[in-house]
């Protein structure tokens, strides 16, 4: 695991600004702590900072073969066999890194090599010969890449977006619909960045870039998902624990200390079930918070016993108002996920113990874990009971009119769902993934940026890939959707900044492309029964847990943040009424988000996750000083 850059004269060979690539290095040493190395010829330059994980006296880069140089952060689980392969081939291998694997299987296939990798990879490959840069990321978008192109015609990477900003080469300014697109969704959505101008290589995607030519990009993986109606459950279980420990075992090759962040819910605890498997003896930890509600600890506890892991727990005092500006310069871009601050201090944690953490990632989105797929499908019904023309005139002005009462028990709290219901298959999702509600932004934006947005509407991301998809399924659509924009703008997002802001690797087996491919062929029926999710891995989980275990509630792991905003003396509200960048930028309208903080003070509304997003991003405004 490490972070990258790099600088490539897209017109010729021009000398490389040798400052700005250091200053890009630089930027990016907490996700490399254990080395740096750089690469420049005529046109071309390349930096390193190396997380020394897999062969580490071999595997430094840039790392140069015959056939061109590789620039690579992330790892390859597969690379002993492909380079079993390779030597066939008459490759003679000289480290046991797979560094040297990937760059000398491009080298001798070119792209077409990257539909062998299993792994999680960000990547530049230059060619010498052909003068051509290849930029590439895995499947699902674990691993980060931005890019760019200044207006001198040269083009511009890096791991993070503040590796780009800090080489000084780019006339950085926002990107407003990227700044609609976060307070409507509390991220940025691939492919957009917060700036305009710049951009994240979309996951499952590779860049080419010859001198000279445009850059294009080609998607070479998308999800698939071909339910197999010949499959029993019977055989779904079973199988499911098969694959699930092969992804982990795959996982599990470290020349370093290797662990997992062990919750209270199903997905983690299942990682451990499985690294116990190996015969070895997991390394796990657990943060806990002195508020019960937040506090996973017993049940991460009593996993650990069960598999005789290694277990550390740390009970934190979650001091939001010294972790805000910590967390907005590791994400680089305004995040409005409030558990990013719980998930930057387990990794801090972790780092104490490890330097590698498998972790659940992706269960909920494979197997249908979210709360929301159910009440989407319950809205779903409706929506084919009546055409959209029909849907508006009856739901749309009651969702209008109907106050949100906050305060009420939730069957009173109508107004979001007769609002959902108004709307097509594609905005009422959108609307379920958003953060914030439409009605509530539409106060919260400036009259300005209103106007600039010229009609934009941020669920148009959804629309788009929803109609990607290609399917009358609606869960297939709604997990379509979030394999494409929530998981790997937001979740993965999130594991990634908060980890190698720390100089952690963080590795989820349960986003192994092999995985991820069998359970593409599950049943709908096999993940959501009767209202509720994850059927079969619960089922599969139960064996190895036991039934009491399955049946404990999960807590949360985001911060109580209306809560923490309603007392006046609070550093978050002295932070938000004190505070001069939200207040400058002319996007938001500061009388809206005075109103709502006197609300929320006031205990009438709940009005917690909008100042939390103004929050930070004022954050950002401030960490990142942007225009």
């Amino acid at each position: 695991m490490c972070g990258i850059a790099g600088i490539v004269d897209l017109e010729g060979e021009r000398d490389i600004d040798r400052d700005a690539l250091k200053r890009m290095a630089d930027a990016l040493a907490h996700r490399g702590p254990d080395g740096e190395g750089f690469y420049v010829e005529q046109g071309v330059g390349l930096a390193h900072r190396r997380l020394a994980i897999i062969d580490k006296a071999g595997g430094a880069q840039p790392f140069e073969t015959d056939g061109g140089v590789l620039n690579f952060n992330g790892e390859i689980y597969n690379y002993e066999a492909l380079g079993r392969d390779l030597a066939r081939r008459g490759v003679a291998l000289k480290t046991r890194s797979d560094a040297e694997v990937l760059a000398e299987g491009l080298a001798a296939d070119g792209p077409d090599f990257i539909n062998k990798l299993r792994g999680m990879f960000a990547f530049a490959f230059w060619n010498p010969a052909t003068k051509t840069l290849l930029l590439a990321r895995d499947r699902l978008g674990e691993k980060p890449l931005y890019i760019s192109t200044t207006e001198d015609g040269f083009l511009v990477f890096a791991s993070e977006i503040g590796a780009l900003r800090a080489s000084g080469l780019l006339a950085l300014e926002l990107n407003i619909e990227a700044v609609a697109d976060y307070f409507f969704y509390g991220y940025t959505p691939d492919p957009k960045s917060i700036y305009a101008g710049v951009s994240k290589l979309p996951p499952g995607s590779l860049m080419t870039a010859p001198r000279g030519r445009p850059a294009p990009i080609t998607q070479y993986w998308r999800p698939t998902f071909r339910p197999d109606s010949a499959w029993t459950f019977d055989y779904a279980q079973s199988a499911l624990i098969e694959k699930l420990d092969d992804a982990v075992r795959a996982q599990m090759i470290a020349d370093a200390p290797l662990g997992a962040f062990l919750s209270g819910g199903v997905d983690s605890a299942g990682i451990v079930a499985a690294m116990a498997q190996t015969g070895g003896t997991p390394t796990t930890c657990t943060i806990g918070f002195d508020d019960s509600a937040y506090d996973e600890r017993a049940g991460a506890k009593e996993i650990a016993e069960k598999f005789g892991a290694k277990h550390h727990e740390h009970v934190a005092t979650l001091d939001a108002e010294r972790l805000i500006d910590d967390v907005a310069a590791a994400f680089g871009e305004p995040f409005a996920d409030s558990s990013a601050l719980p998930s930057y201090m387990v990794a801090a944690l972790a780092r104490q113990h490890v330097t590698v953490a498998l972790s659940g990632d992706g269960g909920d989105e494979i197997f249908a874990g979210y709360r929301r797929y159910p009440f989407f499908l319950n809205e779903e019904r409706v929506r084919n009971f009546a055409p959209l023309a029909l849907r508006r005139a009856l739901f749309g002005p009651a969702g209008a009119l109907y106050p949100k009462l906050d305060w009420a028990p939730r069957p009173f709290r109508a107004k979001t769902t007769l609002q959902a219901l108004a709307a097509s298959r594609a905005d009422g999702y959108a609307n379920a993934v958003a953060i914030n509600a439409p009605h509530r932004i539409a106060k919260l934006i400036s009259d300005d940026l209103r106007h600039r947005l010229g009609g934009y509407d941020p669920r148009s991301v959804i629309r788009g890939v929803m109609d990607d998809a290609d399917t009358d399924d609606p869960l297939i659509a709604a997990q379509y959707a979030d394999l494409a924009t929530w998981l790997p703008g937001r979740m993965l997002t999130k594991v990634d900044r908060a980890s190698m802001a720390h100089g952690l690797e963080v590795r989820p087996p349960m986003l192994d492309p092999d995985f991820v491919n069998w359970a593409g062929a599950l049943p709908p029926a096999f993940k959501l029964n009767n209202g509720f999710g994850k059927r079969v891995l619960k089922a599969a989980m139960t064996t190895r847990f036991g039934a009491d275990y399955m049946q404990r509630p999960k807590r949360g792991f985001a911060i109580p943040v209306t809560s923490w905003l309603r007392a006046a003396d609070s550093p978050l509200h002295r932070r938000l009424e004190s505070s001069k960048a939200w207040r400058e930028c002319g996007l938001l309208n500061e009388r809206a988000v005075g109103q709502m903080i006197a609300a929320n003070g006031s205990g009438k509304s709940d009005c917690g996750q909008e100042l939390w997003s103004v929050i930070m991003f004022d954050a950002f405004l401030r960490n990142a000083g942007a225009s």
